[in-house]
Order: structure tokens, then C-alpha cells, then sequence
């Protein structure tokens, strides 16, 4: 078991990570703002199942793989990058409903949430930050390594899910509003996917 310095030293570190706003944060706001509080949360919940995955393939050891290999991480890098672009591009071209009456959103919850979850998993940044970062609070004494990294990956992603529920939450209040104007509503497409265009841009120029 992680002892009690260790684990609140962890803590505040990835308090202060996941509340500074951040590509999760942004995909998560746009969503909440374009298609209402559910749809905001659901892309928090994507995020977060990305997150687990990328927790357990830190620990079995495919991120050190994607570290190692410049092929594979520039293959995910693109392959992540495309995705943001192609959603970007989507809501941009995409005709909105301006009928504040219709109770119609641009997205689903359902399909939110399978975006979030391909959007992080795609990211080798998050890859190799769980790679990197875990381990630093593993310590050897403390019981198997394995069951410390899933507990501190565990914390990670809960964290993460209040932060991105919280943001959803007040972006979602705010985007009911703007949907009754629909000057506003016209536009916010465009705006939430020149979002995404700049995250998979951003993405795409980052170096390993």
C-alpha cells in the first residue's frame, strides 16, 4: 500500500494537473457548450475510459514501447491529430438546428463519449505522461508495483472525471443559454470546431 505522505504529495500534484485547463478540459467545455451538460459529462466519462486504458497499458508496458519507437508514436501522434481535425471539420461544415424549440442537440451523449474515448486514447502525449509520471510514486517498499501504478493511475481518473464533470457542468449552463439566440447558435458550430482543428493541429506539432 502507498503510504500516506506519498499518496497526499500525489494528490495535490494531480489536483493541480487536471484543473488547469487542458485539451481534455477544452474538448470538454466545446461539447457542453455546443450540446447541453449530459453531453459535456458523458465527454468527461470518454476521457476518463481513455485515461484507464492508457493506465493499464502503462502498466504492462506498451507505452514503453510507444516511447521507444519513433515510428509508432509519430503513427499515433497523426492518427490522434486526424481525428481532431476531422471533427473539427465536421461541426464546421455541419448545418446546426436553430430551432430552440426542437429540444434537438448536435450530438449524442453516446456518440460524445465514443469520440472522447478514441480522441484520448489517441494522444501519445497522455501515453507517456502516465509512463513517466506513475512511477515516480512507486516505491519499492510499499508492496507490489503493479498495485501501486493501478492505484495511483485509479486516483488519476477519478480526479480527472470531477474535474471534466465540474467544467461540463458550468459549461452546460452556459450553453443553454446560448442556444436561445440563435445568432449564437448559428456560429457556435464553427467555433467549436475550429476548437478541435487547433487541438489536432496542436497535436500534431508536438515533439516526442
Amino acid at each position: 500500500m502507498i503510504d500516506l505522505t506519498t499518496l497526499i504529495a500525489y494528490v495535490v500534484i494531480v489536483l493541480g494537473f487536471v484543473f488547469i485547463p487542458g485539451p481534455a478540459t477544452l474538448l470538454t467545455v466545446a461539447r457542453a457548450t455546443s450540446s447541453g451538460t449530459r453531453v459535456g459529462i458523458a465527454t468527461g466519462a470518454g476521457i476518463a475510459a481513455g485515461d484507464v486504458i492508457h493506465t493499464v497499458t502503462a502498466i504492462v508496458g506498451i507505452s514503453a514501447i510507444i516511447a521507444a519507437s519513433a515510428l509508432l508514436f509519430s503513427i499515433i501522434k497523426y492518427a490522434g491529430a486526424a481525428y481532431l481535425v476531422y471533427l473539427g471539420l465536421r461541426a464546421i461544415l455541419e448545418k446546426t438546428p436553430v430551432d430552440g424549440l426542437s429540444g434537438l442537440l448536435p450530438i449524442s451523449a453516446a456518440t460524445a463519449f465514443r469520440q472522447a474515448v478514441l480522441t484520448e486514447v489517441l494522444n501519445p502525449k497522455t501515453a507517456l505522461f502516465f509512463l513517466a509520471f506513475l512511477p515516480q510514486f512507486v516505491r519499492p517498499e510499499n508492496g507490489s508495483a503493479v498495485v501501486q501504478l493501478a492505484l495511483l493511475g485509479a486516483i488519476f481518473v477519478l480526479l480527472g472525471l470531477v474535474s471534466t464533470v465540474a467544467f461540463a457542468v458550468g459549461a452546460g449552463g452556459l450553453g443553454n443559454f446560448l442556444r436561445r439566440n440563435p445568432a449564437v447558435l448559428k456560429w457556435q458550430g464553427k467555433v467549436v470546431g475550429s476548437i478541435y482543428c487547433a487541438l489536432g493541429l496542436r497535436l500534431a506539432m508536438q515533439d516526442r
